[in-house]
């Protein structure tokens, strides 16, 4: 993992960092994550703070490739246990993210998926498991995400009833609703999980508290909310209001 991308991270989750926690979650030195600090502060992504540094608010979020190398352990703990839930030949949705596409590569050895996706890192996983169909829609790729927005993608959702819609958020706030970093994006969710008979969110603990402008959506519209360990005391209300739809992965049997 990228130290950077890791400090980046936590930093856009939390909104600050301090250089003691990050010297020993990270196992270096203070002076080491003192230079990385100062590189992005460099680079106009965090402000230094007495002790550490914040976060500075934007509408972009972190590249794919720095995203999908953060909080891979708890990823792949998360789609290890969608798997269960998801029989051969299910239609599927899968949103756009890292761990909807960590969630695909896991049921690559499905037999007779029909995935539907914009998610083209979603697809390319699929694309070898047994008699898969794979549907994609048309327009722009967006890079470096590798995915496609707009229009035509929530057209496709529309056209279509899945059995499971696997869909993540950028950040989930306080009150439960569910955030992004653009407005196409909550669109294309909410029309997934809209068409779907069941919804999974699948967020890793960190996504608790992430800070992103666009919103739409709550958690408690999924069926089954997969995450890998329960987020600081804030959040027990929410997640205790889930009740048996909340599966954490570390707690369940």
């Amino acid at each position: 993992m990228n130290r950077q991308s890791a400090i980046l991270e936590t930093a856009q989750a939390r909104g600050r960092v301090m250089v003691d926690e990050l010297a020993e979650s990270l196992s270096v030195s203070a002076h080491t994550v003192r230079r990385d600090i100062n590189a992005l502060c460099a680079q106009g992504k965090l402000r230094r703070l007495h002790g550490g540094a914040e976060f500075i608010e934007g509408s972009s979020n972190l590249p794919y490739s720095a995203r999908s190398s953060l909080n891979v352990a708890a990823k792949q703990q998360i789609a290890a246990h969608v798997v269960r839930l998801i029989p051969d030949g299910a239609t599927l949705f899968f949103s756009i993210g890292t761990t909807p596409a960590v969630v695909a590569a896991a049921l690559a050895g499905r037999e007779g998926l029909t995935v539907i996706t914009n998610n083209l890192n979603a697809a390319m996983a699929l694309s070898e498991a047994p008699n898969a169909r794979i549907i994609v829609p048309g327009g722009e790729m967006r890079l470096p995400d590798r995915d496609i927005l707009g229009s035509q993608a929530v057209d496709l959702f529309k056209a279509y009833r899945a059995d499971f819609a696997i869909y993540g958020a950028a950040g989930i706030d306080s009150d439960g609703m569910l955030l992004d970093f653009h407005a196409p994006e909550v669109r294309i969710r909410q029309t997934a999980r809209d068409n779907a008979r069941h919804a999974i969110c699948v967020a890793d603990s960190s996504k608790f508290g992430r800070n992103a402008p666009a919103v739409g959506g709550h958690l408690h519209e999924a069926d089954r909310v997969v995450t890998e360990a329960r987020p600081g005391a804030a959040f027990a209300a929410l997640l205790d209001a889930l009740d048996d739809r909340l599966i954490v992965v570390g707690e369940a049997s």
